[in-house]
């Protein structure tokens, strides 16, 4: 009898959900139990819509719905940060990861909503299921939150709604339902934290503008993306014209709208203000110019492997260890930051965010002079997980060493920093994707022979993955001086080896899933 991956997949969530509930013990914590039992159930009824193409839009193909490993990651996250919040005495963002962890609850009730509402008959088992755990979710936030913050979780949600009605239909088969959830609602929360935040002032002289250049960069991609996804449906994208139309647009949102947002946000130009920022040591001179190092040779290696491609040959594919070639250059590029300059590695990673998403709406788009290009050269890297109109792979790569650097609670941070496994959260990224996956796959691939049961993953790239993770522990404590593990080095282990059986069984986009899963094992 072959073992079911999601089973698996499922049994190693609910092993994360059970540490969470034991660290934290609240009434929130039990709620996450049963929203991951009702996540659980509903799981399946999604999988069926998928399979026989009952499902509202179309999903991304040869996945599972994932469901319930996307539905507790926002829940968990807010759990384990209102845990240090509340260590060092921010109410506020107390309050704010309470919030957090209701909106992730809110969201996953809403996927199930329609999951229910659509399945034919009507699954009557798991709507009691969902009924109970919803019914005690929304009388513990009764309980828990006030007005303003229930209705900033509405707002949230209303958002989520529209975005989801608009991007899933203008883009098929990009995601599962899952992935959809957990990118949609981040974004989602992103939005309506920018809104909030730009009416409840005119702009603060104290504010640090790193913390608003993520946001006002999404939201100004999001609304390109969207204008114009919408405007080449009744006009030809691919001439002269309406490229330029296209980088007019572009340069009239930046300059018109992003840089003036930023200015009023935080009471400094964004230009002068990144000028002073860059130049302030030398530190941040010799990483920039390291990065620019490794731009080059990344541009390179997709160069070198396009030129050994045949005129005639459309079926060609770089090969596993060629594309984990840019997972190594990941960790070259974050672990420095990590270590020498945390601040200039997260505007770094917001502006390579926004240049990914530009390029590939340039690709997407055709405009010319280097969308036809990058057509061309980007389908060298393409696996079975771009299977929509977009190629989000190397997005997701960047995302997921990145969100535990903006993730990390700067507010909720003692001095000396997080003791113990929570002084490797920044890592997270870096360990599980940048390490992790990449000796996993080549490691597998190459050497690999008892494969997992129901898995084409092998047990020799699972131990291999856990023993390279370790291995960049030793090393970062070495290198950063802030990393105290104290008596933790168990805990660090077990965590690394959860997401490492995650890895092994998730059929969903682990570039992103598995940072996110040890970032919140390493924060409790």
């Amino acid at each position: 009898m072959q073992l079911d991956p999601v089973l698996v997949e499922s049994a190693v969530v609910f092993g994360v959900v059970i540490c969470v509930h034991y660290a934290v013990w609240n009434q929130l914590s039990w709620c996450c139990i049963a929203l991951a039992v009702q996540a659980f159930y509903v799981q399946h009824k999604w999988d069926r819509l998928i399979r026989t193409g009952a499902a509202v839009f179309q999903f991304r193909p040869s996945a599972n719905s994932g469901v319930l490993p996307a539905s507790m990651v926002l829940p968990l996250l807010g759990l384990a940060l209102r845990g240090h919040c509340i260590a060092v005495g921010n109410v506020y963002m107390e309050r704010f990861a309470m919030v957090i962890t209701v909106i992730g609850m809110m969201l996953s009730l809403f996927l199930s909503l329609i999951a229910l509402g659509i399945t034919r008959p009507v699954p009557t088992n798991t709507c009691v299921i969902a009924g109970i755990a919803g019914s005690a979710i929304l009388y513990t936030v009764k309980q828990t939150l006030t007005v303003s913050e229930v209705i900033e979780v509405l707002e949230v949600l209303l958002i989520f709604v529209y975005l989801s009605l608009i991007l899933l239909y203008l883009l098929p088969r990009c995601f599962t339902p899952g992935e959809a959830l957990l990118i949609l609602g981040g974004i989602s929360f992103i939005i309506n934290q920018l809104i909030k935040r730009s009416l409840a002032s005119s702009g603060n002289a104290n504010a640090d503008p790193l913390t608003y250049f993520l946001p006002v960069a999404l939201l100004g991609l999001v609304l390109l993306g969207i204008f114009f996804a919408v405007l080449f449906v009744f006009m030809e994208s691919e001439t002269w014209s309406a490229s330029l139309f296209f980088h007019t647009m572009t340069a009239v949102l930046g300059l018109g709208l992003l840089v003036p947002w930023l200015t009023l946000l935080t009471q400094h130009h964004p230009i002068t203000w990144l000028m002073h920022f860059i130049t302030e040591t030398n530190t941040r001179l010799w990483l920039i110019g390291f990065w620019a190092a490794l731009l080059l040779l990344a541009v390179v290696v997709v160069m070198h492997q396009n030129s050994h491609r045949s005129a005639g040959s459309k079926k060609h594919q770089a090969s596993t260890t060629v594309r984990k070639y840019f997972h190594l250059l990941t960790v070259l590029t974050f672990a420095p930051g990590l270590a020498l300059d945390r601040p200039l590695l997260q505007l770094a990673s917001v502006v390579c965010l926004s240049a990914f998403l530009f390029l590939e709406f340039v690709r997407y788009f055709r405009i010319r002079p280097l969308g036809p290009p990058l057509r061309h050269l980007l389908t060298l890297f393409l696996d079975e997980r771009d299977s929509g109109p977009l190629i989000l792979t190397h997005i997701y790569l960047l995302l997921g060493v990145a969100l535990p650097v903006w993730l990390t609670p700067a507010s909720c941070t003692p001095n000396g920093g997080l003791g113990g496994a929570g002084g490797l959260v920044p890592y997270a990224g870096v360990l599980a994707v940048g390490v992790g996956d990449t000796v996993a796959s080549v490691f597998g691939s190459a050497v690999g022979e008892v494969r997992w049961p129901g898995t084409k993953k092998t047990f020799e790239g699972t131990a291999t993955s856990v023993f390279a993770q370790i291995i960049a522990v030793v090393v970062f404590l070495i290198a950063d001086s802030s990393i105290n593990l104290n008596a933790s080095y168990s805990w660090v282990v077990g965590s690394i080896t959860m997401v490492a059986m995650l890895e092994a069984y998730t059929s969903q986009i682990d570039n992103l899933l598995l940072p996110l899963y040890l970032y919140i094992l390493l924060l409790l």
